[in-house]
């Protein structure tokens, strides 16, 4: 109990000194948006920070892509097979039932949230705890695919700062600080605190990437202006999710 406790801790600490750093930058966003002019909140992509955002996504998909991921995400396509892979992005899906089902509960989403709960019990029992995604293949219940991220969206806060960083995938402010969120409800860690939800981190996003070796080579082959593309399909994306 008292080991546990102390997991619990570490995970609020963690979720709260990194939610700390982003209160300056929220509250910053919040005021320029209460006065800035009417017609700059339609059209558009929001990107103020674009010669920043431009830089790290150089950095990402000019470095860390193309000599650090692609590179592993190849050698661990050699190494594990298809099925294998396909088994561990199962296995990621199902550990993150809780945040799909809290925020199709936030959102009023009651379909959403009473499939992820079908899903999960059919899984943990006939999918081999998560491994084969039964729900979806055999009964055709597809996962809510809800984050806290589109919660704050739905709620009102639905024109933020797109933003690239290091190491992560395309956000805006209101989508990292729902990811905060979003960590907290992941119960790796709540047993591996920080080292397990970056090895989660770092496992999936390997995985993903050589599940999608070709369709990532397709996309930079025929695409002339990367950055704009990847920031205009993921603000139109999150857009989309927030309204459904």
């Amino acid at each position: 109990m008292e080991r546990h406790g102390a997991s619990r801790l570490a995970v609020i600490l963690i979720v709260g000194a990194v939610g700390l750093s982003l209160i300056g930058v929220v509250a910053g966003e919040a005021a320029a948006q209460i006065a800035k002019p009417a017609e700059e909140e339609i059209g558009g992509d929001y990107d103020p920070w674009e010669p920043f955002n431009d830089k790290m996504f150089t950095v990402n998909h000019d470095e860390l892509d193309v000599y650090v991921l692609k590179p592993a995400a190849k050698g661990y396509d050699v190494v594990v097979g298809e099925g294998e892979k396909q088994l561990i992005h199962n296995l990621f899906d199902f550990i993150g039932f809780p945040k799909r089902f809290v925020n199709s509960v936030l959102q009023g989403k009651w379909n959403g949230a009473g499939r992820e709960v079908v899903r999960f019990v059919v899984n943990a029992t006939l999918g081999g705890a998560g491994m084969t995604d039964v729900a979806k293949y055999q009964f055709g219940i597809e996962k809510s695919d809800e984050d806290t991220g589109q919660t704050f969206g739905v709620w009102g806060w639905r024109q933020s700062r797109y933003l690239v960083l290091p190491l992560l995938p395309p956000l805006t402010i209101r989508d990292g600080t729902g990811y905060l969120f979003d960590i907290a409800m992941d119960p790796i860690n709540y047993f591996i605190p920080f080292a397990g939800g970056v090895a989660r981190y770092v496992g999936n996003t390997v995985n993903e990437r050589a599940l999608n070796l070709e369709t990532f080579e397709s996309v930079e082959e025929g695409t002339l202006d990367l950055y704009s593309a990847v920031r205009n399909f993921y603000l139109r994306n999150r857009d989309k999710k927030i309204s459904e």
